[in-house]
């Protein structure tokens, strides 16, 4: 395992946990988060991602985010995976997208995830996942 995809690992078991500072701990003050590249403007800084990650804090529930492949290069990790949890409605959420994360030492200083925001309405409006999502999700998960 890759020093960046271990930090990435740190990230995740906090986020499951909805340990928003254990989250934070691992990202630099000056990070530039795009959530929804190129949907969303990007958040900047620490206090923004705080803002971004309370406001998924109430709704997110039974987090499941899971990664099927990844690959570094220098300080650059490249992930595909799933964000996967039920919302406060009970509605499934299932949303496949691909990211790249950049690190300065061992913090991160970009994040761009690349997801498709209306799949992620549909889903959240109470729609069944759709086939093509469906296919998506049953793969084996990456070390």
């Amino acid at each position: 395992m890759g020093r960046c995809y271990a930090i990435l690992r740190q990230v995740i078991e906090a986020w499951q946990a909805k340990d928003i500072d254990g989250v934070l701990s691992h990202m630099a003050d000056d990070i530039v988060w795009h959530y929804a590249a190129p949907a969303l403007p990007p958040v900047r800084g620490k206090a923004g991602a705080r803002k971004l990650l309370d406001r998924f804090h109430g709704d997110m529930h039974a987090i499941q985010w899971r990664i099927f492949a990844h690959a570094e290069a220098g300080d650059r990790l490249f992930i595909e995976g799933v964000d996967d949890y039920r919302t406060s409605d009970g509605n499934r959420v299932a949303a496949p997208y691909a990211g790249v994360l950049e690190f300065r030492g061992d913090l991160i200083v970009g994040w761009r995830d690349y997801v498709d925001l209306g799949v992620m309405a549909q889903q959240k409006a109470g729609e069944p996942l759709s086939t093509q999502v469906e296919s998506l999700l049953d793969r084996p998960l990456a070390e």
